[in-house]
């Protein structure tokens, strides 16, 4: 039987994305239908490609047009993606090439903040977006060091009568950081204005090109970092970090009110709950809750945001911080695939903040 490209948007008129709850069809989502005698193939454009659902979609694909075509038909169902953005780009405006922001903040320091924004930006690259890592604690940059780049100069071109900062690729994604234009042994004796425009230059004066995911390590606590940054750019979202000691949980408390401010108004994407407990190599099963329990789980509930993650404290991840090898790089690591499902859920959240924004 000879089916039309119209009945195969019917039947996929009755399949809805799981987080935007509408049809694909009206979303747009599906694209380059072909039908053959016994086969039906079409494209399914993801809002991102760290989509956590996508299995699922496929097969309610898959049963939309056995149920509405031919239950016998053969269905391929070829993901491709579009990450989507709030914004409104034009090229007067700051960062016109990435189209979001990710903002990665804590109340303290020592909570292993730059650790998750390391591993976070890299799992994102690795399901297959473009992504860039700003680090902006100009008072303590790790990036150097976590990513083996201590002596690494970024190279400076002029374009368009511009000096601008060609960012230092390794690990599939642009990097950049104040660490790469002082001594590491070096201290930055700053006045708040003086760090705040060194800061913001990182962002204008480097040469991004299109970037879908942009993230940003925040130096701890609410000052006037934070505050350049969140007013000057357009940050699509921030992930806080904490660990599950109630110290750490009331100075995260307070960053949180900084994004949820008034004048400031930045979605937050969740808490990500970190050393939440540590289990020795030869004992797995063994659980110890260093830093107390659940805290951050808890956090979440209270303030009604997503809990993102919950990562445990491992001895590797030491010695990936010390080596320049970031430890989501290693397949075999258990967080590996907890970074994965981290970045899953981010890139999820965003696209949903994007959706209701627009």
């Amino acid at each position: 039987m000879n089916y039309t490209q119209e009945q195969v948007k019917m039947a996929l008129k009755h399949v809805f994305d799981p987080d935007l709850h509408k049809d694909l069809i009206t979303l747009n989502m599906i694209n380059n239908i072909v039908i053959d005698k016994d086969r039906i193939q079409f494209d399914l454009v993801l809002t991102t490609p760290a989509c956590p659902m996508k299995s699922l979609m496929k097969q309610d694909c898959e049963l939309a047009i056995h149920s509405y075509i031919d239950p016998n038909i053969e269905v391929i169902v070829n993901f491709t993606s579009n990450v989507t953005t709030r914004r409104l780009i034009s090229k007067d405006e700051i960062l016109p090439t990435v189209k979001n922001i990710i903002a990665v903040a804590s109340g303290k320091g020592g909570v292993g903040k730059s650790t998750v924004a390391v591993n976070l930006a890299l799992q994102l690259a690795k399901s297959g977006a473009k992504v860039a890592l700003v680090d902006a604690d100009i008072y303590g940059p790790s990036l150097p060091l976590m990513f083996g780049l201590e002596e690494v100069k970024p190279e400076v071109i002029e374009s368009n009568g511009k000096q601008m900062i060609i960012p230092i690729e390794k690990f599939g994604i642009k990097v950049q950081s104040i660490g790469f234009f002082v001594a590491k042994d070096q201290a930055l004796i700053w006045r708040g204005p003086m760090a705040s425009n060194a800061m913001k230059q990182m962002f204008t004066d480097t040469q991004w090109g299109e970037i879908d995911y942009m993230v940003v390590d925040l130096p701890p606590g609410t000052g006037d970092i934070h505050l350049t940054m969140v007013q000057d750019l357009p940050v699509t979202g921030a992930v806080i970090v904490t660990t599950p000691s109630k110290l750490a949980l009331a100075d995260v408390k307070k960053a949180i009110s900084m994004f949820q401010t008034d004048k400031i108004s930045i979605p937050v994407l969740g808490i990500v709950e970190n050393m939440t407990y540590f289990a020795p190599a030869e004992y797995p099963e063994n659980k110890y809750y260093i830093f107390g329990k659940d805290g951050g789980k808890l956090l979440a509930e209270e303030l009604k945001l997503q809990l993102l993650s919950q990562i445990p404290l491992v001895l590797g991840i030491t010695e990936s911080v010390d080596s320049g090898h970031p430890i989501v790089l290693d397949e075999n690591s258990p967080l590996t695939i907890i970074f994965s499902e981290l970045a899953s859920k981010v890139a999820q959240q965003a696209a949903v903040h994007n959706a209701n924004k627009n």
